[in-house]
């Protein structure tokens, strides 16, 4: 008589498992290698790029010469205010707008949520133009201001559709109780339902602020001059016709990178609560 015992429905042999924890670490070494390289390649040196396969002379010289020999700090700075400005707007705007769809019954509000989706599906490239000469009528060509308006512009209807579902899994009960308690339709909102809402705040504000941090084409068009560059727009001073300083290059990204990581590390335990709840429904 056998003494093994049948394996539970669902239970995978040992030799599943095996395959399957093979083929996620080596996803995982895939994901993580070029992050690793780009840290390895900024602590060579200047000129180490040019034989990465050498585990020899680390130091932080092109740390030390970003931070005190180029204007990395001012483009640092204004990348913060354009991306937290850009994001503060961009979700208060998509919240109020998701809000009203999903509580209200107005003339267009099914229109909008499709004009939303429309816009979001036009590139970057298409939009540069006529952005470009909005904010030229409005003179607000090289400023933080035209600059976080025009990243609204981006995010906020991806946001605003995110918003909507998530809001939709709210009780309209809770809007009735503000209604009784003599709270007006923005009270409401903004006593009772965002603080309900805050795996979706959370999504739609680290969307909005990676959209900002890390985007190149608008920032590139719209700031000319120095002193409002963003970290985007500075990083392509160190490439010229010539000569590429790949070394400053990379130190720069990897300081890049730690603001955007901070938020994601703030924001991750409401990411999978917000982004299940908003596409449970329409």
């Amino acid at each position: 008589m056998s003494s093994t015992t049948p394996r539970a429905r669902g239970e995978r042999s040992r030799g599943a498992s095996a395959a399957l924890h093979t083929a996620l670490a080596l996803a995982s070494l895939v994901a993580v290698f070029p992050v690793l390289f780009v840290v390895f390649v900024s602590l060579r040196g200047r000129d180490g790029w040019q034989e990465p396969t050498r585990f020899v002379g680390f130091d932080v010289s092109n740390y030390t010469h970003i931070l005190g020999h180029t204007k990395f700090l001012t483009w640092f700075g204004n990348s913060v205010i354009v991306a937290v400005g850009a994001t503060v707007l961009g979700v208060f705007v998509a919240a109020t707008a998701g809000y009203a769809v999903s509580r209200m019954r107005f003339p267009g509000h099914r229109s909008l949520m499709w004009t939303f989706l429309i816009v979001q599906m036009f590139p970057m490239a298409v939009l540069i133009v006529p952005l470009y000469n909005i904010l030229g009528e409005l003179e607000l060509l090289d400023s933080y201001t035209g600059l976080i308006v025009t990243y609204c512009s981006v995010s906020v209807p991806f946001c605003a559709w995110m918003l909507k579902g998530y809001f939709d899994t709210i009780p309209a009960e809770i809007d009735e109780a503000g209604r009784v308690d003599g709270l007006s339709p923005f009270g409401t909102f903004w006593r009772l339902i965002l603080p309900l809402a805050r795996p979706g705040l959370a999504v739609t504000a680290f969307y909005s602020f990676i959209t900002a941090w890390g985007e190149v084409a608008f920032a590139t068009q719209f700031m000319s001059s120095e002193e409002h560059y963003t970290l985007a727009v500075g990083l392509q001073t160190f490439v010229g016709q010539q000569k590429a300083e790949w070394g400053l290059m990379t130190a720069a990204a990897v300081l890049i990178t730690v603001p955007a990581a901070a938020v994601f590390f703030l924001a991750q335990r409401h990411l999978v609560a917000g982004l299940t709840a908003g596409g449970t429904k329409g």
